[in-house]
């Protein structure tokens, strides 16, 4: 059974988490909440997230410093944001999202079924990393027993990355209609953001399946983080 991911949700009012978990409930996965951007943070260093729902407008820490912090950490900087604000200052503010490191930044009152339906992408981006992960690790070991006890594995060698090929390949597939989706609408700023993100994330994933083929030099790499 594929385990739920996690979808942090940062705000300092409890009435905007609840509103968020209702949104989101219908995704079946696991919700975490923080009031605070130092609540976060704190939650960032144990668990593993899908995505961030950021509220902008919080008292102490805001969103664009709680980002920023998100991206010097090595083990958080790929993890997807997605920015939260009541306020729209224009297009200054709108960027100034972007360059803290937000894939999208919505402005409330926002559709919930288009919240929900872009968080059940990098949820699905998510799940996806994790199996392919997953079965490159046992993939390894296959290998390594293999080689230890003089077996030719290259028959289940190369079932294995025909199911990781397919894996991504759907992933891919699935990325390049929402990127499709999203250009058709031009007044969706979040959409160059949100299309080079998932874009650079596969091209990484590609490239390390890539690597696993038979007669590669170096061996099998680790794949890229899980976000």
């Amino acid at each position: 059974m594929v385990q739920k991911a996690k979808i942090l949700l940062v705000d300092d009012r409890p009435e905007n988490l609840l509103a968020l978990e209702a949104i989101l409930s219908a995704l079946d996965q696991t919700l975490v909440r923080a009031s605070s951007g130092e609540e976060a943070l704190k939650a960032l260093l144990t668990d593993d997230f899908a995505v961030i729902l950021l509220d902008v407008q919080m008292p102490g820490m805001d969103g664009f410093e709680t980002a920023a912090h998100i991206k010097r950490r090595e083990r958080t900087r790929d993890i997807p944001i997605i920015f939260l604000t009541a306020i729209n200052h224009g297009p200054h503010h709108t960027f100034r999202g972007y360059a803290a490191g937000a894939v999208d930044y919505i402005s409330k009152p926002f559709d919930p079924w288009v919240l929900r339906a872009k968080v059940s992408v990098f949820v699905e981006l998510y799940t996806k990393n994790c199996q392919l992960r997953e079965q490159a690790a046992l993939l390894r070991l296959q290998l390594e027993g293999g080689n230890a006890n003089g077996v030719d594995a290259s028959k289940e060698t190369a079932g294995l990355l025909a199911e990781l090929s397919a894996r991504l390949a759907a992933v891919e597939e699935q990325a390049e209609a929402l990127t499709k989706q999203l250009g058709e609408d031009s007044a969706d700023a979040g959409v160059v953001a949100t299309a080079a993100h998932l874009e650079r994330k596969l091209t990484g994933l590609r490239r390390a399946l890539d690597a696993l083929e038979p007669g590669t030099a170096g061996g099998a790499p680790a794949l890229p983080a899980q976000n």
